[in-house]
């Protein structure tokens, strides 16, 4: 594979900026023209970058991804901006729970932005649970996160602070309509939000409230015009909606979630 061959090759399957996508491409084959064609074969048929490199960049940290796991994006960032405001005190000793933690990166870029902050990532598949674990410990948290194979509404995990979740949210009958390199390697149930894109803010809304305590926060991430369906899903749940954080496009990506004031809290 020599000259513009792979050039034209990505540029003709759409693949955006083709010329950057073959340089990082050439740079990760470590010059073996075998690795660098079936990564072109690869990227030529989708797959993205981040999947062959098998890492993605997230608050700054470099996160291992594997089949089971959503490839985080940057909006899922407006998460760890929210937490940063509603606790403006880093060394507060806070006690987080990451529904649905996959690659485990909302959790341990929490983790990284509060030194004296421990949490749990919990997740039904256990490739993301292995995932998150290895994660944690390559990047230093090992001994400040916990992860834990389970179903959002089965696990027992006690009283938190934070609750930080990017649930599935898009309508099934959508999710071929997506992107290649969303629909073909991200994991479906990663995705599937059911048929009105809201099943898992129906989930989640009594777990918020079983485990969230006084004075905390739920952030959970939103799709595209999902934030006043998801805010009634809410405080249908005895629940107050506490504000959105818009994303970089000015999307509203992230809504805080607050206990209402007459709510108690106790273990999941």
């Amino acid at each position: 594979m020599t000259g513009s061959d792979p050039v034209r090759r990505l540029a003709a399957a759409g693949v955006e900026n083709a010329p950057r996508e073959v340089r990082l491409l050439r740079d990760l084959a470590e010059n073996d023209p075998a690795k660098l064609a079936d990564f072109v074969r690869r990227r030529e048929a989708g797959e993205p970058y981040s999947r062959i490199r098998g890492a993605r960049e997230f608050w700054s940290l470099d996160f291992a991804l594997s089949p089971d796991t959503l490839d985080p994006r940057p909006d899922s960032e407006t998460l760890i901006e929210a937490a940063i405001e509603f606790f403006p005190d880093r060394a507060a000793k806070l006690r987080a729970l990451d529904l649905g933690t996959g690659s485990g990166a909302l959790l341990l870029a929490f983790l990284s932005e509060f030194r004296n902050a421990s949490g749990v990532g919990i997740d039904i598949l256990p490739g993301a649970v292995d995932t998150a674990r290895r994660n944690a410990e390559r990047l230093g948290f090992g001994a400040r996160a916990r992860f834990a194979l389970g179903d959002w509404t089965e696990t027992h995990r006690g009283a938190a602070d934070v609750i930080l979740a990017n649930p599935p949210y898009i309508p099934t009958e959508e999710i071929d309509t997506l992107e290649r390199s969303v629909r073909g390697f991200d994991p479906r149930m990663a995705l599937d939000g059911g048929a009105d894109g809201l099943d898992a803010y129906r989930a989640l809304a009594p777990v918020i409230r079983a485990c969230l305590k006084p004075g905390g926060v739920a952030l959970v991430e939103l799709g595209m015009g999902q934030a006043e369906a998801v805010a009634a899903i809410m405080r249908a749940a005895g629940l107050r909606p506490a504000g959105t954080r818009r994303d970089l496009a000015g999307i509203p990506r992230c809504l805080a979630i607050r206990q209402a004031k007459s709510a108690t809290c106790g273990g999941i």
